[in-house]
């Protein structure tokens, strides 16, 4: 092998993340010496607007001084709603937060969905990010889902289809490159693959009539890229073992030669326990993605993982294993990719970060996000009470770790044993404040499965709960309430997949309300729902 000029083929088919909020020596050792074209920022990477526009600045310099061809595609998990690794939150001061998508499908209106994709684009733009890892296509068709649940659009493939479509044309519109996902379907599962390997037991009738039909149609619409996603589905791959992520008979044969994508596919993270328990591990894992017929390979946190990953992909090609001529026929995808997102290097070096023109956006941007907000809460059942002048209680769940998606994200605090800490969640501290603001007496209370019911509840309640159709405690709880707190009048807010709403469990309430997801955003609308200064025009995008 032409070590120089095959190696920097080869690094045009990874994209790694990295630590630290300024450039680091091992994101310069990646793009100088292995010619990674590709970046992913994390959440970790964030602090502010001005310093991720000065990173990625950097970035790019360095990729332009290491004898780059073409530009790096920076990437981030902007799915909006709970996963949104580019939105303010409690330790970083970025992007705009817009409702996610089982929020925004709960508008029941497709515009809002590419109004705020767009707007959340051009945020990203500005700063230099130019590929976004949204929309999710996955129909969330299993209520115990542990990783999708309100990340997808919902249960109907159809509405899934209308709305993912959406927003990668909102965020085409923006400038940023959309990229679908989980391909060919994550929606079905009730095992995460950030810690296990999911297997969907469905025909391929099945899939075409259900997983399929949205990517199908985004693939129609000329998405620019779509991402594989790490779960088994024998039906397609011909062994109960191989993840879609690795199979050439998913991600070639189906993906490529049925379907017809054109575009660039690129691989979920292969730290995933899916992928990284499996022989060989992160780096021979990579070769496969590569055999099978991805793209761009996927691989988020570890340096020791990036240049094995490299290093086998090198030996692979010098034993035949991977041919160069394959590499540069993909190569040629990703060189569209970067000519249509990234453009040239005048185009992404040396422009200022405009701060007058950010703050201006930006508060366009939180207008449209307060009113998709105010759009998306449903009153699932009953009637919201009026709460008299008393007091009212807020009654949130301890935290407890569902989705790895969101949840395990660096950072979190936890116990010496590893399990979250038992304190008030920020968010739920937030919605308290929300409450606060529009009743002068309230008693926030957070509950776990020993809470004692017997005291004061005050003049009305209001118990949030998270995915308690799976946390089933919490309905115990409330259950309890019911009975020492009789007369008092009771809303359950679900606060995330609104599943535990549909159960005989919640009869007798006063109301049953959801918000699809608990950012402080979507906290505060379902607030205003709750004390009547706004009308719930919601409606769930999933039933039982």
């Amino acid at each position: 092998m032409n070590l120089s000029d095959d190696k920097r083929e080869i690094g045009q088919h990874f994209v790694f993340g990295f630590h630290g909020h300024e450039v680091s020596e091992d994101v310069r050792e990646l793009i100088t010496k292995y010619h990674v074209g590709n970046i992913i920022l994390m959440k970790r990477n964030v602090r502010n607007m001005k310093q991720v526009h000065t990173l990625v600045q950097s970035l790019q310099q360095c990729a332009r001084d290491a004898g780059h061809m073409y530009p790096l595609m920076i990437g981030i998990d902007q799915e909006n709603g709970l996963v949104s690794a580019f939105s303010s939150a409690a330790k970083c001061q970025a992007g705009t937060q817009f409702p996610g998508a089982m929020a925004i499908a709960a508008t029941g209106d497709p515009e809002y969905a590419r109004n705020c994709s767009a707007a959340s684009a051009r945020e990203m733009k500005a700063v230099g990010i130019n590929w976004s890892y949204s929309p999710v296509g996955d129909v969330n068709s299993d209520p115990q889902n542990p990783v999708i649940g309100v990340r997808s659009f919902g249960d109907d493939p159809k509405k899934v289809a209308q709305f993912a479509k959406a927003v990668s044309d909102g965020l085409t519109e923006g400038g940023v490159a959309p990229s679908a996902k989980h391909f060919p379907g994550h929606g079905d599962t009730n095992i995460d693959s950030h810690l296990g390997l999911p297997i969907i037991n469905k025909s391929r009738m099945e899939l075409d009539q259900t997983e399929l039909k949205p990517f199908k149609e985004l693939i129609d619409a000329g998405v620019a890229s779509i991402m594989t996603g790490h779960m088994v589905i024998q039906a397609l791959s011909g062994d109960g073992e191989t993840p879609a992520s690795l199979s050439r008979a998913v991600t070639t044969t189906l993906l490529r030669n049925d379907l017809l994508f054109k575009g660039v596919i690129v691989t979920d993270c292969l730290e995933m326990n899916s992928v990284k328990e499996r022989q060989g591990g992160v780096p021979h894992g990579a070769v496969e993605a590569l055999a099978a017929g991805a793209d761009v390979v996927m691989v988020c946190h570890t340096m020791a993982l990036h240049r094995g990953a490299m290093e086998d992909t090198y030996k692979a090609v010098q034993k035949g294993k991977l041919h160069m001529d394959e590499l540069r026929k993909s190569g040629e995808r990703i060189t569209a990719l970067k000519r249509k997102f990234t453009g040239t290097w005048d185009d992404v070096l040396g422009n200022p970060f405009d701060e007058k023109a950010m703050n201006a956006l930006q508060a366009t941007n939180k207008k449209l996000s307060e009113e998709a907000y105010a759009k998306s809460t449903a009153l699932i059942s009953g009637s919201l009470p009026m709460f008299s002048s008393g007091k009212i209680v807020v009654m949130t769940p301890i935290v407890e770790s569902l989705n790895a998606a969101v949840d395990d994200a660096e950072g979190v605090q936890r116990t010496g044993k590893g399990h979250v800490r038992n304190t008030a969640a920020p968010y739920y501290v937030s919605f308290a404040e929300s409450v606060r603001r529009r009743a002068a007496d309230v008693e926030h209370l957070v509950y776990a499965a020993d809470f004692d019911c017997r005291r004061d509840f005050g003049e009305g309640l209001i118990f949030v709960t998270r995915n308690a159709d799976r946390s089933a405690w919490q309905l115990d709880v409330l259950e309890n309430i019911r009975i020492q707190a009789s007369g008092v009048p009771i809303v359950v807010l679900a606060s995330c997949a609104p599943y535990e709403l549909f159960s005989g469990r919640v009869l007798g309430v006063q109301a049953c309300v959801a918000s699809f997801e608990y950012t402080g955003e979507a906290l505060e609308a379902a607030a205003s729902v709750i004390f009547n200064e706004v009308i719930a025009v919601g409606e769930s995008p999933v039933s039982i």
